[in-house]
Order: C-alpha cells, then structure tokens, then sequence
C-alpha cells in the first residue's frame, strides 16, 4: 500500500483540496468517462493559485483586467470546473454532475464560450501554453499602449498550467522560446511533473532536464518537490511575480491519482473512472464520508465564495480607475472600449485603395501589403507578423514598430520561423480582443494546422495570410507548391477562406476579414502577378462579399458557366473571351469564397449558377476536391491531382494545363457532349 505524504496544511486548506479531489472522482466516475488522475494530484496547485493568487471575478468571467488562468492540460477538465463552481461562477453543482453529457457546461475538454470563466479551449497538449504566451504578448502590448502615468488600466498576470504531455509538443517549445526572448515576466507556466503518461511512465519517452531548457530558453525557473507543500508553492510563486524581466516556470513534482490505494502514480488513474470500490478506499483515506458523491462541505463553499467579494471590489477599484483615466485621457478611452466590443472606428476602410485596371497587374501578396498598411493606419489594434517571412508576404505595418523586449508597443511581430506558435499565440492575442494576422508560405499551413483548427472552433477573427499560393512558386518545387491545403483549408468547420483573383477582390478580401467577428479569415495570395480586371467591362468586386458573383456574362441563359479562384481566374476570362468571339452564351463567375458564397438565400445562388445550367467549369490550380459540388456530374475541373515540379511558372503552366488554350478547350469539350 502506498503511504499517503503527511500535508502540513492547514485543515480548512486540506478541506478545501480534499473537495476539489473528491468532486474530480465523482464527476468521472458518474460520466464513466474522463481523467481523474491529473486533478486528484494537482488539487493543491488548482486551491493554491485560485485562493492566495488570481485576480478574477466570477460574477463577471469577462472583466479585461482579470489575471488569466489556462489549464494547458485540457483532459484535467474537472479541476478547473471545481474550482470555477466552488469560486462561484455560473457553474452549478449539477452541471458537475453531467460531465462531458449533451448539452452540459462541462465538456471533456475545457471549451472557450461555453463554459463561464474557461479562457481558451484546450485539449490538444501544448496549445494551452502557447495560448499563455500569446495572452502574456497581448498585456504587454495592451499597456504599453494604454497606460499612462498614475493610470494603469491594464495590469494582469497569465498563469497556465500543463504536464509531461505539454512539455513533449513543439508548439509549446516554440512559444517557450519566443517567450523567453521577449522577456514575458508577467507569464507563469506551472508544469506537473507526475512522471505518468497513458502508455506508462514518461521515461518510456522523456528524459530531458526540463529545468536546463527553460533556463536555456531565459526563464526563471523553481521546482517545488512537493504538489501537496502549500507553504513551498505559495513562495515559488511570490517569486515568480518579483520577477522583472523574464516568464517562470515552477516543475511541480506530484502524484497522479492522489490517495487512490491500487492506482495512485500508475497510467491507469490517467484516462478511466477509478471504480466505485477504489473511490470508496480513496475517499477513506482522506477523511472523508465514503459515501458521499458530490459533497461540497459548507464550510468550505463559505471560504471559496470569498472570491465573489474580492472580485467585486477588485472590478469596483478598476472601474474607478477605468473613469479617471477616460477623463484625462478620452480618446484613448475611446480606443479602449472599441476594442473590447469589437468595433471597428469611423471611417476604418477609407484609405483602402482602388486598384488601376492594369493587364501586367501585381501579386495578390503585394495589392495585400497595400490594402493591409490602409487598414492598419485607421485599426490601431490590427497587428501582427510572419513566420521569417514578412519580406515575402509584404505584411509589414509600415511605421508600427518592432514588438521586441523592452518595445512592447510595436505593432510588427517576429515570431522567427515558428509556424505553430505563430498561429497559437495569435489566438491568444485574439482571445484579448485585439486583432491578430498571421502570414506565412500556404504550403507551411500544415505546420500550424492543430492552432488553425482550434481558431475556428473558438470562433476566434484572426487573419491568417497565406501568400505563395500554388504551383506559382516555381522553381522552388512541390516541396513549396501547394496542391491540397486550400481543400484542406475549406474543409476546416468555421473557417473562412478566400482566394481574391485581382487587386481589388483583395481589397474586398480585407473588408470582409476585418468585419468578420465570429470567424478566422484564410487570405490565400499569389506570388506572381495576376491582371487587374478593368471593372469598367466586369462586374464591381464588391460581389466578392457574397463570395461569389457573375463577373461577365452573356444575353439571356448561358450554355456554359466558367468559375475561377485567384489567378485562375484571369484563364476564365481568356477562354470567355474566345467563346464569346465564337457566339457561345458563356458566364464568368468569380467564386473566391465557398464559405461567403454557401451563406447567400438559395435564390442569389440560383441566380449566379442556375440549376439549369449543368455545363459548367471551375479552374484552380490545387486539388480538384470539393468543386464538383458546384460543376456536378456534368461538368468539369481544371485542377491538379499530383504534386507539382521544379521549373519556371511558365513552363509549369503549360505542362499542367492552366492555360486559356486548356480552359476554351475544356469548355468545348462539354458543349460538344
């Protein structure tokens, strides 16, 4: 049998922890279903940080200046809902009871919107922590710019909490890094060192000194040996807040499965039920009622609630400051409550341009570059930066200054060659209401797929820039030509993508990414120069904000509908223009957003592809998949199905057919059928 460590914590303290433990049994084991292990051991850290702590008031979870708290490891669910119900949160002891049930507020894996005080959601290992770092990279912009002298309004500290799991990702090492190099000090990772994974123990696979990396990284790092040592946490983390200069780390060596007799630091309290039968020996072992499920002792409901009267006098002191500062300062103030509703200012889009019609044209990447410095002089909180690439997706804010330690109001991030943490650190930037853009090659979208993913499940408006965006890129080979991210891309739930086929589309494009407040945008922008339509003879680009629209057309019904994306969309013009010559009804459909154009009355879609009209043929120089939705069984795709081949553009064009010879002879293909 396995000795339980004799805390020295006080009994109410003990109490408290022994509930938050107990609750985390009972919530998995009626659900059948979950990890019991992670919340059993880290009870004291949850009670430590969220008792002596954190700065937050659960009457109002969305209080801007509320300390942060992130639980990285998403599969520990159960503590944070703990600690949110017995703190006193919109989380009632019932919705504990439908753990990961249909329609409860407490879902397997924490989940940003859904549940009352659940900051990001996390689940994926690693993105929790690079979230952090994100979060930590907005309050330092925040009060860089906001605050002024005997006027703080922006103050908050981010504290995340993750395991073996977290640590083993990159996407959390990346963030690690770049977080040590700006010198976050108001950024705490605390990492359960339990020494357990689901295959056994972390030395199956994970050997590394921990602490050495971090501090390699710039960190301040502790390690306090015991979870269960209250008085051992509480000064690591007093030290971690007097740190000035750079983000800490406290390894906190615990027990997974605390108190269980059969399964206490063993895989099998990690992702099961413990069982009736070992609850029961376990709860024993803490002095408490074997048969009690659910129990929150009055006690200490009294003693966590407290953070109901701190929390509202600590909201009550901000919004006093909140006053005098819009007094002497209101146009700053002014700023400040736009950016927390979401609104963009007055006159935000004036200074986008309108492109001259040009047939040479330039790169989407580069009418991009001009449309977002437009945006950027009038968005003050629109920021953002590239993976190393910001000389090549043109996504420099001309005159915003570099975000650098010690330069925490510049408005153009370095993230160096980090793809993942790029895109995970702008939903952390995201999630404070400012307006993040990412930008990298298309082809590197894989690199940054899982933070992708979760902006759209979060519904978070982050701008992700995708530049070099087909077999375009030439001689540099398939290695770097995309064929199957934008399908990809479109086939992620949420996520808005749009391919614009000239200029102004692009700035279209812009318009409708920067309005959008429930949606990440995917930009997805030419290297080469593409024609910039001469909108005298074509339809205005303002259909692109209905994703697709008839760009040239013909009298009366049309035998044949040619749809283009991006720089396709010039070889749609082409073959129209010979069709045309030859008398063949022909239409021109411009389609660069699936998702926009899917959102229109069934009658606007009727009327831009007319169900009558089966001869149809869409262009996109990427994977065929998903456009026989709107060419049918009758119609066809130019599109690729192979990798593509190191050589110039030209020669790549006409070896794989995205020529205008190519789509004329396509189209007539099908009117001879």
């Amino acid at each position: 049998m396995i000795t339980l460590d004799v805390p020295t914590n006080s009994e109410r303290d003990q109490l408290c922890i022994n509930t938050i433990r107990t609750l985390a049994m009972d919530g998995v084991q009626k659900a059948n279903s979950g990890h019991p292990g992670a919340p059993m051991g880290l009870a004291p850290v949850g009670y430590l940080v969220w008792d002596k702590f954190l700065k937050h008031n659960p009457a109002n979870p969305h209080w801007p200046n509320r300390d942060r708290f992130i639980l990285s490891g998403g599969h520990g669910s159960m503590l944070l809902y703990s600690l949110l119900h017995l703190t006193g949160y919109d989380l009632p002891l019932d919705e504990l009871q439908k753990f990961r049930q249909w329609g409860s507020k407490t879902p397997g894996h924490p989940e940003y919107g859904l549940t009352p005080g659940v900051e990001t959601t996390t689940g994926p290992l690693g993105q929790g922590y690079a979230n952090s770092v994100g979060i930590a990279i907005a309050e330092r912009w925040l009060a860089s710019t906001f605050n002024r002298p005997g006027h703080n309004v922006v103050d908050f500290r981010t504290i995340a909490l993750g395991g073996d799991g977290d640590m083993m990702e990159g996407v959390a090492s990346e963030a690690a890094s770049l977080a040590g190099h700006l010198g976050l000090h108001k950024l705490l990772w605390i990492y359960d060192n339990n020494k357990i994974t689901i295959e056994g123990k972390t030395s199956l696979a994970f050997s590394e000194d921990v602490a050495l990396r971090f501090k390699a990284y710039g960190w301040y790092v502790q390690h306090v040996p015991d979870a269960n040592d209250l008085k051992t946490l509480q000064r690591a983390i007093k030290k971690a807040q007097k740190q000035t200069d750079r983000p800490s780390l406290i390894i906190v060596d615990s027990h997974i499965g605390y108190g269980a007799p059969t399964k206490q630091d063993t895989h099998a309290a990690h992702g099961e039920p413990l069982g009736e039968e070992e609850i029961r020996k376990t709860k024993e072992r803490y002095g408490w009622n074997p048969d009690a499920k659910f129990f929150v002792p009055d006690e200490v409901r009294a003693h966590m609630r407290k953070a109901l009267r701190r929390g509202k006098k600590a909201e009550k002191e901000w919004n006093a400051k909140l006053e005098a500062y819009a007094a002497a300062f209101p146009d700053l103030a002014a700023q400040w409550r736009m950016l927390q509703t979401g609104e963009l200012p007055a006159g935000w889009d004036k200074d986008i341009p309108v492109f001259p019609a040009d047939p040479k044209g330039l790169a989407s990447r580069e009418s991009s570059g001009k449309v977002l410095n437009a945006v950027a002089k009038n968005v003050p909180w629109l920021l953002g930066g590239s993976a190393d690439l910001a000389p090549s997706t043109k996504t420099l804010i001309a005159g915003g200054g570099d975000f650098a330690k010690g330069s925490y109001a510049g408005r153009n991030f370095h993230y160096g060659v980090r793809e993942h943490a790029m895109t995970a650190i702008n939903n952390g930037l995201a999630l404070c209401k400012l307006r993040p853009y990412g930008a990298g090659f298309l082809i590197f979208s894989d690199y940054a797929r899982g933070a992708l993913r979760l902006s759209a499940l979060m519904e978070l408006p982050v701008i992700h820039i995708f530049t070099h965006d087909s077999i375009g890129v030439g001689e540099d080979g398939p290695t770097h030509q995309p064929i199957e991210q934008i399908a990809s891309l479109r086939a992620i739930p949420n996520m808005m993508v749009i391919r614009p086929g000239d200029a102004n589309e692009v700035s279209e494009a812009w318009r409708v990414a920067m309005k959008e407040t429930k949606h990440p945008v995917a930009l997805i922008l030419t290297r080469q120069a593409i024609p910039t339509l001469d909108r005298t003879k074509f339809a205005p680009a303002t259909g692109l904000q209905q994703g697709a629209y008839v760009l040239a057309d013909c009298d009366g019904t049309p035998d044949l509908i040619l749809i283009g994306t991006g720089s396709e969309l010039q070889l749609c013009v082409g073959a129209y223009e010979k069709l045309t010559a030859e008398g063949i009804k022909a239409r021109v459909v411009s389609m660069p957003s699936t998702e926009l154009f899917e959102r229109q009355p069934q009658e606007y879609r009727d009327a831009v592809l007319p169900p009558a009209v089966r001869k149809r043929v869409a262009v996109e120089a990427g994977s065929s998949l998903g456009w026989h939705k709107y060419v049918g069984l009758a119609g066809a795709v130019v599109g690729r199905t192979q990798f593509g081949a190191s050589a110039p553009l030209k020669d790549l064009l006409q070896q794989f057919g995205f020529t205008v010879e190519n789509v004329y002879a396509t189209a007539k293909k099908l009117l001879a059928r």
